[in-house]
């Protein structure tokens, strides 16, 4: 076979050379969409988690996209996270239990070693079930076992209705806790001024279990409502896995995009979405409370 020595017009050159470059724009618009796909959550529970107690009580739907906790007289449930963390960008989407869930807790939180005692980091969202409106979310936070941080909103929608967003960034600059993208509620590093922010390695766990008493001001569960139904979606994990503590210096990169300069406090228009749900939502504040044992820390966390 006679191969030709012609070389292609200049013309020939430049359309290929288009054509290339129109594949690789096409591929990285896929390779983008199957990133956006998988932080939107579209991995199946068993990836990231596995259930921890109340096995009978846990149903799985699409494909382990979404998993059901149930919670009678007899049990609740709980999941955690295959592995732990130490720092990220963590988000579940859930759906609370809808009837008189009153005394019924749904829980979404990081939590260091429970075995660890006297040195305990956790960082919570916990929906205290009720008869209807207003829907009550606690937040709270735990840093070197020091808890009593609770601050208590009444959310601006029906959590029982449909699945929101509930997150959590956690870096070493400060902890946001999210609702649908709005901040609700900032914890600042300011070991500078005495004040603990945790720095363990945290797993991820969440949870349907019986406040009554606690969560309820005393009312007992209306078990004839039972079973409760809290709902959990979107389980990938965008967090930097803790694997000992020579390599957890990694995680603080910031190269890892929650660490990233967007990341070290609010921008603006995110410090007045703070601001209004902290002035119209928000009802009940540690650093408001007879107490005051963290004052040092509040005046920053505004």
């Amino acid at each position: 076979m006679i191969r030709s020595s012609l070389k292609l017009p200049i013309i020939y050159k430049k359309k290929y050379k288009d054509m290339a470059m129109e594949k690789r724009f096409f591929f990285g618009l896929l390779i983008a969409a199957i990133v956006s796909a998988i932080r939107a959550g579209d991995v199946s529970f068993d990836k990231n988690y596995h259930v921890t107690w109340g096995n009978s009580h846990v149903t799985s739907l699409n494909q382990g996209r979404e998993i059901h906790l149930l919670m009678d007289n007899t049990s609740g449930a709980g999941f955690q996270s295959n592995v732990g963390y130490a720092s990220g960008f963590f988000q579940m989407k859930i759906k609370t239990p809808n009837k008189d869930s009153t005394g019924a807790v749904t829980t979404f939180y990081l939590t260091s070693n429970p075995q660890n005692t006297g040195n305990h980091d956790e960082l919570d969202f916990e929906f205290l079930g009720s008869k209807g409106p207003p829907f009550t979310l606690q937040t709270n936070v735990f840093a070197n076992d020091r808890g009593g941080r609770e601050q208590r909103i009444h959310l601006w929608f029906d959590p029982t209705a449909d699945f929101h967003t509930y997150g959590i960034l956690w870096n070493q600059h400060q902890i946001v806790f999210y609702v649908d993208n709005t901040p609700i509620r900032v914890f600042k590093n300011n070991t500078n001024i005495g004040v603990n922010y945790p720095s363990q390695q945290l797993v991820i766990q969440g949870s349907l279990w019986n406040g009554e008493g606690w969560a309820s001001g005393g009312r007992k569960i209306d078990w004839s409502q039972a079973p409760f139904i809290a709902s959990f979606q979107g389980f990938n994990v965008d967090g930097c896995q803790f694997h000992d503590t020579a390599t957890k210096a990694q995680c603080y990169n910031s190269n890892l995009w929650w660490n990233g300069n967007k990341y070290l406090e609010l921008d603006p228009a995110q410090h007045k979405a703070l601001q209004y749900a902290r002035t119209k939502y928000m009802f009940q504040d540690y650093c408001t409370s007879p107490s005051g044992r963290y004052h040092k820390e509040c005046g920053s966390n505004k």
